[in-house]
């Protein structure tokens, strides 16, 4: 797929002022899918269907599940390709999720150790694992899972850091540091591992701006 270069700044604007009348409108908050609400922009599902068929991950590890509508999604795709499993996790337990032999809930922190010992004994040495981080949205606390779950993530593979839009990229300018903080703190100290993924908000709206981040292959040697 060819690479797609960043828009004009006239066009960066365009898109940013679209953005905040696309998320305060608030229309994404009623999106569903089968029925379930998912809290996503169609824009950014698009992006993870195709993610799914092209990478086919073994397993999709969600860190924050809300009402389950975005697992549900990545579960549906996954029926449609064949081949893969969600494992969610959120410090609720909602008893109206959608249920799906695909999808895992599991209720308790992200960065707790004995959840983090939880997904990685789920996780077997053999699959290919793709992560999402949609939890607690403060910089320090996705810092912490980026630096926890990216050596989950195999090469090739992708880890979503999603809403890098607050804190004023291009919404909620008064937030305080957030996702998108947490990603450039993560690049600095290992930038050499991974690379942002343009390519994947070439849809020009993402709720996930500079937040696809894809593992490089190992050098040799």
């Amino acid at each position: 797929m060819a690479s797609v270069g960043p828009p004009t700044p006239e066009a960066r604007e365009i898109v940013d002022r679209f953005h905040e009348l696309f998320y305060w409108e608030g229309g994404w908050r009623q999106n569903h899918w089968l029925g379930v609400r998912v809290l996503k922009t169609p824009f950014d599902l698009w992006i993870y269907q195709e993610i799914l068929f092209q990478q086919q991950p073994d397993v999709v590890i969600e860190c924050g599940t809300a009402r389950g509508g975005s697992a549900y999604f990545l579960a549906s795709i996954m029926d449609l390709i064949g081949k893969g499993r969600v494992i969610t996790m959120d410090i609720r337990s909602l008893e109206d999720r959608p249920s799906h032999e695909r999808i895992t809930y599991l209720t308790g922190s992200s960065t707790d150790p004995g959840m983090v010992a939880k997904v990685r004994d789920a996780v077997r040495t053999d699959e290919q694992a793709m992560v999402i981080l949609d939890s607690d949205h403060n910089r320090d606390h996705v810092l912490e899972e980026l630096r926890t779950y990216g050596s989950l993530v195999s090469e090739g593979h992708y880890m979503i850091v999603e809403d890098t839009n607050i804190n004023g990229h291009p919404i909620l300018p008064d937030h305080g540091p957030g996702p998108m903080e947490a990603v450039e703190a993560f690049l600095a100290e290992e930038g050499d591992r991974w690379r942002i993924a343009r390519r994947c908000e070439r849809l020009l709206l993402t709720f996930n701006p500079r937040g696809y981040l894809r593992r490089r292959p190992a050098q040799p040697g």
